[in-house]
This record gives C-alpha cells, sequence and structure tokens, in this order.
C-alpha cells in the first residue's frame, strides 16, 4: 500500500463517484465488480489452497477527505469466483508490537503446513519509516501472530533509498527448488531470499528496478518465465498509476521490461495487482474506487477490490487487461 508522497499530489487523488454504485444494489451480478461490496478493501493478495482461492485485502477505512486509515487485514474466500465468504478479521497492526500504524499491503504463502503472512506497516521510532513484518497461523483464516517480535525488514536495511516510505508492498513466491523469495520497494523493487524458517533473509538484498516502477510489486511464475507485475508511474505523462511488468528467465535477472498491463484505476490515484491461478483460469485482482458504502463514495482512501480474467500470449506475454464492471460474472474471451 502507498503513499506518503501522495499527500503532495492530494489535489489529483481526492476524487469521489461521479455515479455512486449502491453497496445494497441488489441488481449486482456475482462476479461482477467491486466483489466486496460492504466495506472499502484495497491490495489484494490471492492465494489458492486446494479448492479454495483465500483474498487478502488492507481495509479502507478513512472517512471524508482523509488519505489513507488502515488499521488491519482481512480475508476472504471462494470456491466459484462468484460468491465470496468474509472471514474475520485476520490480524491488527498492533499485533505487530513495534509497530504504530499503517495496515498497508500484504501477501500470505503457504509453506511446510504452516501460513506466513507478510505486511507491511509503519514502525516505531525505534526503526523509523516503513517496515515489513512476518506473521504465522496454522490456517489461512488466521488468526495469525507475529512470528519474529521484530521487523524482517526495515527502512535501515535499504540506506540507498532517498525515503522513508521504500520499504513497503511486500510479495513473497516459492521457487521450483523450494526456495522462497521476498520483492518489495517503493520507487526502487528490492528482492531477497529468505531462510527456510520463512522468518529471516538469506543473504544480499539485491535492486531489481524495472522501468517506472513505483510499488506494488508481484511476482509470480508460469512454465519456465518469472513475471514481476507492479505498478507504473511516468511522472512526465501520468497522472495515476497504471499496471506494468517484466519477465525474466531466472530471479537472478536479468529483467525484461514487457510494457503496460493495464490502465489507471478510477477514481484512484493507486492501483495494486495479485494474481493467481485458479482451477485452470487466471485471475488478475486489482482495485479501484468505483463504490459506494453507506454516506461514503470511493475515493484515494477508500477502495475497492475487483477481478478480471488473465490471459497469456503463446510467447508468454500478457494480453492487456481492462477493469470491467461485468468482471468475471461473464465467461473469458476466447484464448487465442
Amino acid at each position: 500500500m502507498t503513499h506518503k508522497h501522495l499527500i503532495g499530489w492530494a489535489a489529483l487523488c481526492v476524487m469521489t463517484v461521479a455515479g455512486p454504485l449502491a453497496a445494497q444494489d441488489t441488481s449486482h451480478k456475482p462476479g461482477a465488480n467491486p466483489i466486496i461490496r460492504d466495506r472499502f478493501t484495497a491490495d489484494p493478495a490471492p492465494l489458492v489452497v486446494g479448492d479454495t482461492l483465500y483474498l487478502y485485502t488492507g481495509h479502507d477505512e478513512a472517512r471524508g477527505d482523509a488519505m489513507f486509515d488502515m488499521r488491519e487485514w482481512l480475508v476472504f474466500s471462494t470456491r466459484d469466483m462468484k460468491t465470496w465468504t468474509p472471514h474475520a478479521p485476520i490480524m491488527n497492526v498492533k499485533d505487530f508490537k513495534w509497530a504504530k500504524q499503517d495496515a498497508w499491503a500484504s501477501q500470505a504463502i503457504e509453506k511446510n503446513g504452516k501460513f506466513y503472512f507478510y505486511a507491511a506497516v509503519a514502525h516505531d521510532d525505534s526503526h523509523p519509516g516503513m517496515a515489513i513484518g512476518v506473521a504465522v497461523s496454522d490456517s489461512p483464516t488466521g488468526p495469525f501472530t507475529d512470528a519474529r517480535g521484530s521487523a524482517l525488514i526495515t527502512n535501515q536495511m535499504t540506506p540507498e533509498g532517498t525515503h522513508s516510505w521504500e520499504d513497503i508492498d511486500p510479495t513473497v513466491l516459492t521457487d521450483d527448488d523450494g526456495t522462497t523469495w521476498i520483492a518489495w520497494g517503493n520507487r526502487d523493487c528490492y528482492i531477497a531470499k529468505l531462510k527456510a524458517n520463512m522468518t529471516e533473509i538469506d543473504g544480499p538484498i539485491r535492486k531489481i528496478t524495472p522501468p517506472h516502477f513505483e510499488e506494488g510489486p508481484w511476482l509470480h511464475k508460469r512454465g519456465d518465465l518469472y513475471y514481476l507485475v507492479y505498478a507504473s508511474f511516468d511522472r512526465k505523462t501520468q497522472s495515476a498509476e497504471h499496471t506494468s511488468y517484466a519477465t525474466a528467465t531466472s530471479l537472478d535477472g536479468p529483467w525484461t521490461y514487457r510494457g503496460e498491463l493495464t490502465k489507471s484505476a478510477k477514481n484512484s490515484f493507486t492501483i495494486h495487482a495479485g494474481i493467481a491461478e485458479f482451477k485452470g483460469q487466471g485471475y488478475i485482482f486489482l482495485h479501484n474506487a468505483t463504490l459506494t458504502v453507506g454516506d461514503q463514495s470511493g475515493a484515494v482512501g477508500r477502495r475497492a477490490v475487483t477481478v478480471e480474467y488473465l490471459q497469456y500470449n503463446p510467447d508468454g506475454t500478457l494480453k492487456p487487461v481492462t477493469q470491467t464492471e461485468a468482471g468475471v460474472s461473464v465467461p473469458p474471451p476466447p484464448a487465442h
């Protein structure tokens, strides 16, 4: 999740929905967007476990013209991509005793029979700046507890950075050899190997920053190709984040820039992708700000998670994605 530098662009960001979608809209079709309609959610991170897809999100609670007010992480589950079951919040930022605020973007991963949850938070004054914590649970629906009692990554571990919020938006991937990697960042993208215990960095932290990288990296692998999908921002030409991606045949790189995957999200400066293959179909989760809940309409601090089909070209590149109202309430387009 993002964006302290957004404050400088607040005039761009404080936007509200032109035509509010009522949360009580009975015409909403299962699978249509936004998929969660009774609260504001952001930064979606899917995890497939057997015949169930779990979706981890942040919880936007900002009111009025406030920017970000995020205190807890939520999880929803589905078996058909049409109906979503809410579960109790899996964790509050206060559960990281060393953190002071900001339950920002996260991702969960299963390994060795446990579920590990990596999340960005604001560290207390002992290590100023944004940081990444790791929590653990025996269940994908939690509750999760701090696995270390301290941050996995602090701002001081990336000293070449120029701002205090560069250590955000963790993404994790277990490779075919069983090694798990974590990538993260704002303006620069970092990557490091995790130890087998999933709670310590193993070896150096490296930069793999692709063109126009802003934040929100998401790692996944398909066949022999690695994908780094991320929120991109060209300060010369754009007023809001788009989604772009790069590919590589090794996590060590080199990474080849493949261009834009999506345009900006409606009414939202930020965008954040989460990708999964579920029951033979690819999906990309995003967010926008087109939802109204009660007296609060969508805005930069009140976003809503969406989902679209994700399709690949024969050469492994990704077909461009457009956020739609229909989402997955309609069948996917033909593969070719």
